[in-house]
């Protein structure tokens, strides 16, 4: 069965097909008419038979299978799919989608910020490509602990299976496929993470040699600095794919250029003057809404309390404490006027700050910095301030620090205990002390081992994503995650928690902002609880958390609720770049509140991503016009199972199927975790269901369960099982055979496809005609117009009379040349909405290369950029040819309506 047919350079057209034979059933093949005997079928040799299956059920199915299986048309810039997913109808979430089509490919940033849904987000755009014939191989690269997440999300909500390239992912391959076979020509839709990835000796050679209908890469902006290994990766990941999807809610560092480079990976003649360019040029390549964004906002209501205040809770410190605040103050953070200078030379004049910030986390944390820091120092007076250091730190009991009996308290407050099912997370900068707080806080919350769970860099992809999944299950006996900054970004700890205490804060309203998303998001069921512990010194001229995290603790607060974001605060966009310009100003004497209010000015950057307008027009979304004969998918599945498969086995209580799966819809199964197959005996009985009520429970019963994934499956349009059947559907006629079917006609009506494409082998015109009038007065209508006044649905009934097949014969030629006719003057009619968009783009190239070229000088220099700028433009120019309508069309004869009796 053909999927693709593009031309190539040298060995004519490519053909990439699928087989449906007993021998080759599921097999992925590709064709060269340059080099492989291949033979067209043409229309003109279409033979007819007469249909015997009760309700002329076959071709009724065949139709369908048809109208299923071919791509919407390049034009057609409406959603499809958007009500046929597990999710909630929020149009908010589907905007994306509308975006990422509406452009000449679908290269888009999804830049919401923490918590609205960027992989629902993503998750619905990849439909919408699936469904145009534009998703066949799909590539998601995400941080490695939210790779199960993300394919749990695409799975239970999309039906879409992905295949988990973890570190067991990859042993599975190495026992399932030839040695140096390219495990993305194995597998088609996969989901990896960006540092399995970026490892160039174990799949550079196998990235070089592929090409990608989609492409994903979650939390972009660790992509910005060009030269490192991921950039690179990103970069060649661009090339070689149709769409690209980047998503981060802190897509850039602040940097122009920076940012311009990651524009440009979407598309390369967006920005001239990545110095100097403005939202406008780059408007129809990102997206960033906020919690109060107008639609975000009139949507969500009740489905996403607001969050509770962010409680400081003051800890003051005791005498072994104050004695190391004292030191601190007194040796490493004097100024200048202290007596025998500083103990660190100026170009480790932030050297004191990263001690301060390991003491603010623990006595624990200052001992590591200290210890790893004495192992290289050099200067006597160093070493010697060290080494008091540690003495001072020496001294100090679990018992003398005042945060931990603190946080102690505050977890029993919020209810944290052995037979309480309440849970909390606990964030720390620290390894060191998260590992003592794991290690001392549970026995005194009468907590035993296995309901404390530690997160933190140092764990390997696998044990990031168990701990996640356990956190998240509700029947787990995990009560307290004690977690670093790792589970910051993406990842899920809100399904049955609310609770949320910062042991020590990040210098970094971001960070803050970032932590607080991870249960701050939408699904939450309470309104979440913030709490941060603050260590309080009496010491004169001290900085304790009261000079600088308490501050940013409330600011954070204030700007979630007023502004939708915390970067429109600081107008930094990295959490790096926030603490560093923090520390510098503080080591000028500043404070905090004179730090934040001497923010660098409002340039286009903060206005394009620090602020969201809340009043923004929302305008409605434009729906596709999808052709189809069956009322539903649920209709068509009910009637495939009976007629193409009648002797599987199906029990349907109306609510839920379950059958034994056929060894080839097992196969295609293959790309969900082994764990959940095996779990749910998924291979020896499947259950699915089109109830979205039932699927919900389930997938919230499966939350509450030893795993994530539920044993019911909602049966999207793109579960495997649907394509399954539309697959063995279309296997039924013999080759160039169409089906006669009696209906309320008054004459002959041949049922015609017609699909012109361009030279990616994407439709840019598909017309579904009916042919009537013929021989010699031909009339073409709109085939499921024709088929709805006829009377073709479940309630015909097949008296079995033969046809009249001779006679009808004979009118097949004039059929195709009359819908060949039509056809080509449909042609021209989508002509201008094929071309507009190219025509725009055009001009839009023209500009962009006398923009990046005015005014350059003839260095070598200037030499390079033209020669950059030539092979951009004339990479555009090769794709927008590649657009264009051309060759020979598609036109098949589907099905002959003659008069019934």
């Amino acid at each position: 069965m053909v999927r693709t047919c593009t031309p190539t350079a040298r060995d004519g057209y490519m053909i990439r097909a699928v087989g449906v034979s007993e021998f080759v059933r599921d097999e992925d093949a590709v064709f060269f008419t340059g080099i492989d005997r291949v033979t067209p079928l043409r229309p003109e040799d279409t033979v007819l038979v007469a249909d015997t299956s009760p309700a002329f059920a076959r071709s009724r199915l065949f139709l369908e299978s048809v109208l299923r299986r071919t791509p919407l048309p390049q034009s057609e810039r409406g959603l499809a799919l958007a009500d046929g997913f597990l999710l909630d109808p929020l149009t908010y979430q589907r905007r994306p989608a509308e975006l990422a089509l509406a452009g000449l490919r679908p290269r888009i940033l999804l830049a919401d910020v923490v918590g609205l849904g960027k992989t629902l987000e993503i998750g619905l755009i990849l439909a919408e490509l699936i469904r145009r014939g534009r998703g066949e191989r799909i590539l998601v690269v995400t941080p490695q602990q939210v790779l199960e997440q993300f394919q749990h999300e695409l799975w239970t909500r999309f039906a879409i299976p992905l295949v988990r390239l973890d570190s067991v992912g990859i042993e599975r391959i190495q026992r399932d496929i030839p040695a140096g076979r390219n495990p993305f020509l194995y597998y088609k839709r996969v989901i990896i993470s960006i540092d399995t990835l970026k490892n160039q000796g174990r799949y550079g050679q196998h990235l070089e040699n592929m090409f990608w209908d989609a492409v994903v890469i979650d939390e972009s902006h660790n992509l910005i600095n060009e030269g490192n290994l991921r950039n690179r990766l990103a970069r060649l990941l661009a090339a070689r794919t149709d769409a690209l999807l980047l998503a981060s809610a802190t897509p850039h560092n602040g940097d122009a250029e920076s940012f311009a480079q990651l524009i440009g990976l979407l598309d390369p003649a967006a920005i001239a003057d990545p110095r100097s360019y403005s939202a406008e040029q780059i408007k129809h390549l990102y997206l960033r809404r906020t919690k109060i964004s107008r639609e975000v906002r009139d949507e969500i209501g009740a489905r996403w309390p607001d969050r509770g205040p962010s409680l400081p809770i003051r800890c003051p410190a005791g005498d072994k404490e104050e004695k190391i605040f004292a030191e601190l103050t007194r040796t490493w953070l004097a100024g200048p006027e202290r007596t025998g200078g500083s103990v660190v030379g100026q170009e480790r004049r932030l050297f004191p700050y990263t001690l301060l910030k390991a003491f603010l986390s623990s006595h624990k944390a200052l001992g590591s910095t200290v210890a790893r820091r004495l192992k290289n120092a050099t200067e006597p007076r160093e070493i010697d301030a060290l080494n008091d250091l540690a003495r001072l730190v020496d001294a100090m009991d679990d018992t003398d620090s005042a945060k931990r009996t603190a946080l102690v308290e505050q977890l029993r407050e919020i209810g944290v205990g052995e037979n309480s099912a309440t849970r909390a997370v606990v964030f720390s900068e620290s390894i060191p002390t998260l590992e003592w707080l794991r290690d001392t806080v549970p026995p005194e919350l009468g907590l035993k081992s296995d309901q404390v769970l530690l997160m933190h860099g140092g764990c390997s992809d696998q044990q990031q994503q168990q701990i996640v999944e356990e956190f998240s299950l509700a029947d787990s006996k995990v009560r307290l995650l004690f977690t670093g900054d790792v589970a910051s970004e993406g990842v899920n700890l809100h399904r049955q928690c609310h609770h949320l205490v910062h042991y020590d804060l990040p210098w970094s309203l971001i960070r803050i902002e970032q932590r607080n998303g991870r249960i701050d998001r939408y699904g939450q069921q309470n309104a979440p609880q913030f709490r941060a512990l603050i260590l309080q010194s009496s010491v004169k001229g001290t900085k304790d958390d009261t000079t600088v995290a308490e501050k940013l603790l409330l600011r954070e607060q204030e700007a979630h609720r007023s502004l939708g974001t915390a970067e429109a605060v600081t107008r930094e966009f990295t959490a790096k770049k926030e603490e560093d310009r923090l520390i510098k100003d503080l080591l000028a004497g500043k404070s905090v509140e004179q730090s934040l209010a001497e923010a660098p000015p409002v340039d286009f950057m903060a206005e394009l991503f620090g602020t969201v307008a809340s009043e923004e027009v929302v305008a409605e979304l434009e729906r596709a016009d999808v052709p189809r004969l069956f009322r539903s998918t649920e209709a068509f599945v009910r009637e495939a199972l009976r007629t193409v498969v009648p002797d599987l086995k199906v029990d349907d209580d109306g609510q839920m199927l379950a059958l034994e799966p056929p060894r080839d819809l097992v196969h295609r199964l293959s790309a969900l975790p082994a764990s959940y197959l095996r779990t749910h005996k998924i291979t020896e009985r499947m259950k699915v269901t089109f109830d979205r009520d039932l699927a919900q429970r389930k997938l919230d019963q499966a939350r509450r369960t030893q795993t994530l994934w539920p044993d019911i499956a909602y049966l999207s349009d793109l579960h495997p099982m649907v394509e399954w059947l539309v697959d063995k559907v279309q296997i039924q006629l013999v080759r160039q055979q169409a089906p006669v079917i009696a209906a309320k006609v008054t004459e002959p009506t041949f049922l015609v496809q017609g699909v012109y494409s361009n030279d990616l082998g994407q439709p840019t015109v598909v017309e579904w005609m009916a042919v009537s009038g013929l021989p010699g007065a031909p009339v073409v209508r709109d085939m499921t117009e024709v088929l709805a006044e006829a009377g073709v649905g479940p309630d015909m009934i097949n008296t079995l009379r033969h046809p009249d097949l001779p006679t009808l014969q004979t009118l097949v030629r004039p059929a195709v040349d009359a819908a060949r006719r039509f056809l080509d003057e449909r042609r021209d009619e989508h002509a201008e909405r094929v071309t507009a968009p190219l025509r725009e783009h055009r001009s839009r190239i023209q500009e962009w290369e006398q923009t990046a070229l005015s005014g350059i000088g003839e260095d070598s220099h200037a030499r390079r950029k033209r020669q950059a700028v030539g092979s951009t433009v004339a990479e555009q120019e090769r794709l927008l040819r590649s657009l264009e309508t051309t060759g020979e069309p598609l036109v098949r004869i589907l099905a002959v309506l003659e008069e019934d009796a």
